[in-house]
């Protein structure tokens, strides 16, 4: 498979038609990503509110396969639980550097970026928007155990 494989109809489609939700001025927490490789970048809002992803906002400058990895979290992501979320990514994380399968159920649409396993320099701009989400959460938890000490 060529480079030019991995951008197929599906993921141009994804990429090209995504939401893009808005960034929160109420975020519970935020967080910003690069990928040094590429230089793909994305800064993620969240709101949670009792373990559920209540709000979701981004900011992406990124190639089609970062911006398709975006488009199936901007669509999924509210209403999801925390710990479902890290799930998913980490079944991102195996499906491109473990030959995992890829997730399923509302999150199948991230099957389309399986190929990407293929080509490691590719794997840090398809998995930042994951990685900006539980770096947000990451914060998130810091604040709350923080205000729990207090």
């Amino acid at each position: 498979m060529e480079l030019s494989d991995l951008y197929s109809e599906k993921i141009l489609d994804l990429a090209g038609n995504a939401l893009q939700p808005p960034r929160l001025a109420d975020a519970d927490a935020s967080a910003r990503k690069v990928s040094r490789i590429c230089g793909s970048v994305i800064e993620v809002d969240l709101k949670v509110r009792d373990g559920v992803i209540t709000g979701y906002g981004h900011e992406i400058s990124a190639c089609a396969l970062g911006q398709t990895s975006a488009a199936v979290v901007a669509r999924e992501i509210v209403g999801t639980r925390v710990d479902d979320f890290c799930a998913v990514r980490q079944v991102m994380h195996d499906m491109l550097k473990a030959d995992g399968a890829p997730p399923d159920g509302k999150w199948s649409d991230l099957k389309y970026l399986e190929p990407v396993r293929d080509y490691p320099a590719r794997h840090m701009s398809t998995l930042l928007v994951f990685d900006a989400v539980a770096a947000a959460l990451g914060k998130l938890e810091s604040s709350q155990q923080l205000a729990a000490q207090d």
